[in-house]
């Protein structure tokens, strides 16, 4: 699996798409920094960006090194080769090579502006750590989609739409949810669909630290009295771990059943 992990790696690494992704973030955070000349700023809008977007190049990412790496991954599989091992070698070169991106990228500006004195690092550490958890998400997922099906445009298809429900739809149906039950106790609904969801959690971390948490009003209280905590902390980050390994899990459970 190593070997197979280190080719997507540096073929991804190789990618002019990986320098493009690189670049963007590089001056995403020259940009940002520049204009809010302030990195707590900085770093709160960033989150706003980051926390959509690494979700859907992540996605798209999967599906595309998935389908165009097609024949490759049939020549492997006729080698006295471990599917798992060739399948899970692919995902965690394709998602450790855009965490690298995502932490070069982001990380160079902010420490050439003065991260280490500023009191934002943890922070800033903390929008690195979720984004990179977001990243593995969401290739696995994009992974497992892919995997189920043989049509290129239905697999993007279907990947987008976990994307699109996840960072938009998700939203609305729940904060629709909380007006229509608003009469009822919504605190233990409200903390198992943020739960649910890896996005709203990764932003309501971010928030939390940040201290900005007053904005989201009723729903900002009840995060702040569970996800605030250190209890809270420890368990919002296992949870996005188990959003993280599921669609490992998922994608070796399909890569062993699947009929090639």
């Amino acid at each position: 699996m190593l070997k197979i992990l280190k080719y997507s790696f540096y073929d991804l690494i190789r990618s002019r798409w990986s320098y493009v992704y690189f670049l963007f973030y590089l001056a995403l955070g020259f940009v940002l920094l520049f204009l809010n000349n302030d990195v707590s700023k900085a770093v709160i809008t960033l989150m706003n960006v980051i926390i959509v977007l690494i979700p859907l190049i992540g996605t798209i990412f999967g599906v595309m090194y998935y389908y165009n790496s097609r024949e490759f991954t049939e020549l492997l599989l006729a080698q006295p080769i471990k599917r798992s091992s060739i399948f899970l070698g692919q995902y965690f070169g394709v998602a450790g090579s855009l965490s690298l991106s995502l932490v070069l990228g982001l990380g160079i500006p902010f420490v050439l502006y003065g991260l280490f004195r500023s009191n934002a690092i943890f922070d800033f550490t903390l929008l690195l750590v979720t984004g990179a958890f977001l990243t593995f998400i969401f290739v696995g997922l994009s992974f497992v989609i892919a995997i189920s099906n043989e049509n290129k445009i239905k697999g993007f298809g279907y990947a987008v739409l976990l994307w699109l429900f996840l960072a938009v739809v998700y939203d609305g149906l729940f904060l629709m949810s909380l007006i229509v039950f608003e009469e009822y106790p919504l605190d233990t609904f409200s903390l198992i669909a943020t739960a649910l969801n890896p996005i709203d959690l990764s932003r309501i971390l971010i928030l939390l630290k940040l201290d900005i948490s007053a904005l989201l009003g009723y729903t900002g209280a009840i995060f702040k009295k569970f996800f605030g905590t250190d209890l809270g902390f420890v368990v919002s980050m296992a949870i996005l771990l188990l959003w993280t390994v599921l669609p490992v899990l998922g994608l070796r459970y399909k890569a062993k059943r699947k009929d090639f």
